[in-house]
């Protein structure tokens, strides 16, 4: 899934904001393209020898991840969805395993409101497309299709190395988990290098460790309907801040908005809510549970956030209201020069 929290730093103004700049000879930065968005790596008192060589790894890492994890591409995703259709069990490589395995764990937790076997529903929108001029909403029958077949990853059978289902209406897209997970690979590898201060942000979707220089990694929150910030936090030890917005990627057809973040109840896109914004120390898990709380709505959202047992979220619903917890709000300061209606939760 695409977020919209971007870096900001003395030579860039993004919506997601590394808000100063110290000691510049001991800060390196480096941008790519992966995962068709823009990954910003900020690097904190490192040598630069120490840099060149994390970034080299990063790119070639996020290359590798992309071209098996991508279900738009001949990929390791794409072969295994291919090989889904014919109900026929077939080996899996290791990556997709993983993928599988946690997906599933956190699946269950949101009672499939995060779903990523939901691949064919996804193709159907063609959120992918969401630039071309002439897009518009699937046919209903083939929403209603789905819908009955209610494809989820429980459909799926892994024994071993090897996969299997009977639903073949199942197709894999971690669009909502990968890059999460993704970052807490690529953490991971920093540290092993030795990198102790660093933010990964792909697209929106980071995480922070260390801190820069004497104070925390300084991050801002975009507002889902201004071209500006709507809240500032300051990040503790590792953490990582995943966001969902129906901002994000979507197109208007006769007058009414279509995003890409999907309900598979419904097999159309999740209504109520503008944003989600889930702070956990697991990447994968703040990104898919951003995703099921987006989908459960302002009715619902906070006795599944309760049951993912999450202290630290904010939701924003389709009138602009504030929905925050305890712990988050205690962590926020507000732009003061947006007028805005907040709602503290009872405690998370």
């Amino acid at each position: 899934m695409l977020k919209t929290l971007s870096l900001l730093t003395c030579l860039s103004l993004l919506s997601l904001t590394q808000l100063a700049c110290e000691k510049p000879h001991q800060t390196y930065q480096h941008s790519s393209l992966h995962f068709g968005t823009l990954i910003d790596i900020t690097l904190y008192d490192v040598t630069e020898a120490q840099a060149d060589a994390a970034f080299k790894q990063l790119d070639a890492d996020f290359t590798m991840m992309h071209a098996a994890w991508s279900p738009w591409v001949a990929s390791s995703i794409n072969r295994a969805n291919i090989l889904l259709k014919t109900g026929a069990a077939f080996s899996a490589g290791p990556s997709i395993l993983a993928l599988l395995k946690k997906s599933r764990s956190i699946a269950d937790k949101t009672d499939n409101l995060f779903n990523p076997a939901i691949g064919e529903l996804i193709n159907l929108w063609q959120m992918h497309k969401s630039e071309d001029p002439d897009i518009q909403p699937p046919n209903k029958d083939a929403i209603a299709r789905l819908i009955k077949s209610n494809p989820r990853l429980s459909d799926i059978t892994i024994k071993g190395v090897k996969i299997s289902t009977s639903n073949t209406d199942v197709s894999l897209n971690f669009g909502a988990f990968a890059k999460g997970h993704a970052i807490d690979l690529e953490i991971a590898m920093l540290k092993n290098l030795g990198i102790k201060n660093a933010i990964i942000n792909t697209g929106g979707d980071l995480k922070a460790i260390g801190a820069h220089g004497d104070r925390p990694w300084r991050i801002a929150i975009q507002h889902p309907r201004k071209d500006t910030w709507l809240a500032k936090i300051e990040t503790q030890t590792d953490e990582s801040i995943f966001t969902s917005g129906d901002y994000e990627r979507y197109y208007m057809f006769e007058g009414k908005r279509y995003h890409h973040i999907l309900d598979p109840r419904t097999g159309y896109p999740a209504q109520g809510v503008q944003s989600v914004t889930v702070i956990h120390t697991d990447s994968g898990y703040a990104d898919a549970a951003a995703t099921a709380l987006f989908i459960a709505g302002p009715n619902d959202w906070l006795q599944l956030a309760k049951k993912l047992q999450l202290k630290q979220v904010m939701l924003i619903d389709d009138k602009g209201i504030v929905h925050v917890s305890p712990a988050m709000k205690k962590r926020l300061s507000f732009n003061s020069q947006i007028e805005t209606t907040i709602l503290t939760t009872t405690a998370l």
